[in-house]
């Protein structure tokens, strides 16, 4: 929550907020030029290889942006994988923890989908919009094991997120005004008879 008493916002945070809060252009918000700088500095803030936004569509995890560290791009916008064989689902449902120093190491290491490249640490909370459906994740993972990620670190991604659903509501209730303001009750001329 962005209002959680044990968690006081740093630099980091206020950056992050200033880019995401920002009025949105118009397009669309994972095209936004906000949302590349975002994944950096949580890429580098958190000393990892990989931050990305998916999105889940159809039964399928589809990565939406991909922020990597040079030499380390093992995943790519609008790659895409069923839910049930990601690590994404497996946090949304409670299988695997939200933080995770050493994947290795989980008790149930065996039952986790099997990935194509190492995953050491991981680092994954839902995007959950207004009307409560989840979007989907902003996850993170670095190849070695990580045991520096903190509860705190946890946090800046779980407010990151909240603050990207925020953009991607904002952009849909705008793309739905858009919508509804091209739509006519009057009939076309020449369509009514008596």
């Amino acid at each position: 929550m962005l209002n959680d008493h044990d968690y006081s916002p740093d630099a980091l945070d206020v950056r992050i907020s200033e880019l995401l809060v920002a009025t949105a252009d118009g397009g669309d918000v994972l095209i936004s030029d906000c949302i590349p700088e975002v994944l950096r500095l949580l890429r580098e803030h958190l000393r990892m290889d990989v931050v990305f936004v998916s999105e889940f569509v159809d039964g399928r995890r589809i990565f939406r942006r991909v922020e990597a560290a040079p030499d380390r791009a093992v995943v790519a916008v609008n790659e895409s994988a069923p839910l049930e064989a990601t690590f994404c689902q497996h946090v949304v449902d409670g299988r695997m923890p939200s933080l995770v120093h050493d994947v290795a190491k989980l008790p149930n290491f065996d039952q986790l989908p099997k990935t194509p490249f190492k995953i050491g640490a991981h680092l994954s909370v839902p995007v959950v919009l207004n009307d409560g459906r989840v979007y989907g994740t902003l996850c993170c993972f670095s190849q070695a094991p990580n045991d520096d990620l903190t509860r705190r670190d946890q946090k800046k991604l779980e407010m990151s997120a909240q603050l990207a659903a925020r953009r991607i509501d904002a952009d849909r209730a705008r793309e739905s005004e858009v919508a509804s303001a091209k739509w006519s009750l009057e009939p076309k001329a020449g369509t009514l008879k008596r």
